[in-house]
């Protein structure tokens, strides 16, 4: 996957993570697509609801579009999804993208 078809990815999502990551990219931020292997979004979205409660319970504050991106990822149910971060000047986003790397299913 080039960074142009990631940016299009990306743009597709009104999320202010996406957007985030996508304007990273813009400003030639690094990014790695992990193409070897894929996981449910159910699967995905039961780690990271269960962490996202273990944070608010110990009073750590979740980074910002966790939430939203835990309800996307609950919302792509049983749909097979590739990880992918961007690497950019104030923060690291992780981004989960539909199976044919056309969509961002999910970020943060």
């Amino acid at each position: 996957m080039n960074r142009d078809a990631l940016q299009s990815a990306l743009s597709q999502v009104g999320s202010i993570s996406a957007r985030a990551a996508l304007a990273e990219l813009e400003a030639g931020a690094n990014f790695q697509v992990f193409l070897n292997q894929t996981a449910s979004a159910r699967q995905l979205w039961d780690t990271w609801s269960w962490r996202h409660q273990v944070m608010l319970g110990t009073g750590v504050t979740p980074r910002p579009g966790l939430a939203e991106a835990i309800a996307r990822l609950e919302a792509a149910g049983a749909a097979r999804v590739h990880m992918a971060t961007v690497t950019g000047s104030q923060r690291r986003f992780t981004i989960f993208l539909s199976e044919d790397l056309t969509q961002c299913v999910a970020g943060w």
